[in-house]
Formats: C-alpha cells, sequence, structure tokens
C-alpha cells in the first residue's frame, strides 16, 4: 500500500475483506492495562478477529506540548496490548493525518470489505460532539462505547445517542453492530478500570481492580 502521493509505502497490520476490525485510538501516555480491558471487552463482546491500537501522533483535544516521542508511545502500547489478535501501529502518522474522520475516510477507501468499528472508552462517546466532523465519523463506521468508572450515564445520554436514537444496537445484539449500516451504535457494561493515564502521568494510579 503506497503512502498517499508516493514515496515509502504505509504498512497496516494484516486484514483481508470479510475480517471485523477494532480501531482503538489514542495518544497512549502511558497505555495500561485499563485501556487493555477496554480492547479486551470490544474484542470479545462484538467477536472481532482483530483489535488495531491507533497510536496517533497527537490529540488534538490535548495538550501535546508534553508528549513522549511517538516511538516510545508505540513501543509501550506493543508491551501491553500483548495479544495474539491486538496490534499496535502508528500508520497516522505515516498518512499525515491528524483527525479520527480523516483515518476512518482513509481505511474505510484503501480497505474494502473489512468491517470497521471506532472503540471509544463511554468518556469519549459522552463528548464525542467535540470531535471533528463527529457526524461523519457515526455515518462511516459503526461505534462502540465501553464504559468507564463515572460514565455509564453519560454514555447512554449523550449527544450520539440523541442524535442517532434509531442508530442503537441493543447490548444484547452487540456482535450484530458490524453487520449493521452506520450510523449504528451500542455501549458494553460490565467489570470497569478505575485506571488512567493522567493520573498514571501524576504518579498517582488509581485502584487497579475492577468494579
Amino acid at each position: 500500500m503506497r503512502r498517499p502521493g508516493g514515496g515509502r509505502p504505509v504498512r497496516l497490520p494484516p486484514h483481508a475483506a470479510g475480517m471485523r476490525i477494532g480501531l482503538y485510538g489514542g495518544s497512549f501516555d502511558p497505555p495500561h492495562p485499563g485501556h487493555r480491558h477496554v480492547a479486551a471487552t470490544a474484542l470479545r463482546r462484538l467477536r472481532l478477529d482483530r483489535v488495531w491500537w491507533l497510536v496517533t501522533p497527537g490529540n488534538p483535544l490535548k495538550d501535546r506540548g508534553r508528549l513522549p516521542p511517538l516511538g516510545e508511545r508505540l513501543a509501550a502500547t506493543r508491551r501491553v496490548a500483548s495479544h495474539p489478535r491486538m496490534a499496535a501501529t502508528a500508520f497516522e502518522a505515516a498518512i499525515g493525518v491528524r483527525f479520527t474522520v480523516e483515518t476512518l475516510r482513509f481505511l474505510v477507501r484503501r480497505c474494502p470489505g473489512v468491517r470497521f468499528v471506532l472503540i471509544v472508552g463511554g468518556d469519549s462517546f459522552a463528548n464525542l460532539q467535540r470531535w471533528r466532523a463527529w457526524r461523519e465519523i457515526l455515518r462511516l463506521v459503526p461505534v462502540v462505547a465501553v464504559d468507564r468508572p463515572g460514565w455509564t450515564v453519560g454514555a447512554g445520554l449523550g449527544r450520539v445517542a440523541r442524535t442517532f436514537p434509531a442508530g442503537r444496537v441493543p447490548e444484547a445484539a452487540a456482535p450484530a453492530l458490524l453487520l449493521s449500516r452506520p450510523p449504528a451504535w451500542t455501549v458494553l457494561h460490565g467489570r470497569r478500570s478505575s485506571l488512567s493515564s493522567t493520573l498514571l502521568r501524576a504518579g498517582r494510579p488509581g485502584p487497579a481492580r475492577g468494579r
């Protein structure tokens, strides 16, 4: 796969038409077991073939001034995401995109036949209206929100839910999400992790156990 506009090939993790692949993006500064819990929950409950951890150059909604180098975060993410059906990648830097909607446009165009789903935490889902072209995101791929402590209600009553009420797939039918025509979304509940990258950076990790 060639880089847009020429240059070196863009290397994506292995994929093929018909595969069900979750896209889990973030700066992962640092990655931690809470992130892995979200990815593993989506992998299991949606019956995915793969989860791609998209290690971004930087979150447009956050200060990137003190962000560790991309290579360091990618290496750390690969250690946390160690699983035969998970892969960490930083291809977004290679194609020069900053926003999730740009990444999705690229993947939908370049990987015909692959069934992608965007994986987000409940906190991100509740604030999805702050993302660039968030309505287009919902029309490009299905979205799954995995609840986090303190965000269960927000995930159920956020802007996405109000804007696309007919797109909600019942949690009991979650595997059907990837067969649904966007806009389609669901919320997964269950054991939750209180770990936070913000707290870890501050040297104050939250409780490791789920609740």
